[in-house]
């Protein structure tokens, strides 16, 4: 745990600030003053200003709490909801099983940034629709690694002491069965939170996403573009947001397989 004390330290301190990322700002994310736009970096605004006038480091602030956030939930939101389809196709087998990894044939079959790109533009843009054509292209993956997780476990003698025992199907998938292939779901997930970052700020900078006046991160890459040359602190700030969020994720994910001994 020592090893992983220093990324979990950062990893608290990224989400401590999301969370309260309303009471941290020095100035209103939102508020515009058109003859203070384009301000560089000062010693009151410390990454400047954009071009409506509001403060950059606020800006970025807040936009952890709608990256952060919206991160988290998706990939909750996936890995259980894929693992749950997985651990039951697993268990159970059948036609059901059968129809259900077809299906994820399918998805898996797409380039996943290229399907999410096509189907938050047919849902119309927007962060909810970036995160459910996330959550439609990212279950695939969980419920493949689930259910070969129950297939090797599935045979078990304590799963047959379970069933002699009179124990429901229920309960031996959510007593015996999850909680044997909890860690390998974690260690992934905690893998791909980076990735998730990356795929939302992106649907974000290309207008698929967030849309203004919300901070988020890949919104503001994107409404700061055109100014790379001229006010190139309006997009390097979020982008040096996301990178250093990302690498440090990364890098506790990469620790957590270490220490958990999980594979990918």
């Amino acid at each position: 745990m020592k090893k992983l004390f220093p990324y979990l330290t950062a990893a608290g301190i990224l989400i401590f600030v999301a969370v309260f990322a309303d009471f941290l700002t020095p100035f209103d994310p939102y508020a515009q003053d058109l003859e203070g736009a384009l301000v560089p970096p000062n010693s009151q605004n410390i990454l400047g200003t954009d071009r409506y006038g509001r403060d950059v480091l606020s800006r970025v602030i807040v936009g952890s709490q709608t990256t952060l956030c919206a991160s988290l939930l998706l990939l909750a939101t996936i890995s259980i909801v894929g693992s749950l389809i997985g651990a039951i196709c697993g268990y159970k087998g059948g036609r059901l099983d059968t129809i259900l990894m077809r299906l994820s044939d399918v998805f898996l079959a797409f380039p996943q940034m290229v399907f999410a790109i096509a189907a938050a533009g047919a849902l119309g843009g927007g962060l909810l629709n970036a995160a459910a054509a996330l959550a439609l292209i990212g279950w695939p993956k969980y419920a493949r690694i689930a259910r070969s997780l129950v297939l090797s476990i599935r045979s078990m003698p304590f799963l047959d002491a379970a069933k002699m025992s009179g124990s429901s199907s229920a309960k031996i998938l959510f007593v015996h069965v999850l909680p044997n292939i909890a860690g390998t779901i974690f260690v992934t997930a905690a893998l791909d939170l980076g990735t998730i970052i990356m795929e939302l700020a992106g649907l974000s900078f290309l207008g698929l996403g967030a849309m203004p006046p919300t901070a988020e991160w890949g919104a503001m890459m994107n409404n700061g573009r055109s100014m790379l040359q001229t006010a190139p602190w309006v997009i390097l700030a979020p982008g040096t947001a996301i990178f250093i969020t990302v690498a440090m994720f990364n890098l506790l994910g990469d620790k957590l397989r270490d220490v958990l001994g999980g594979q990918r």
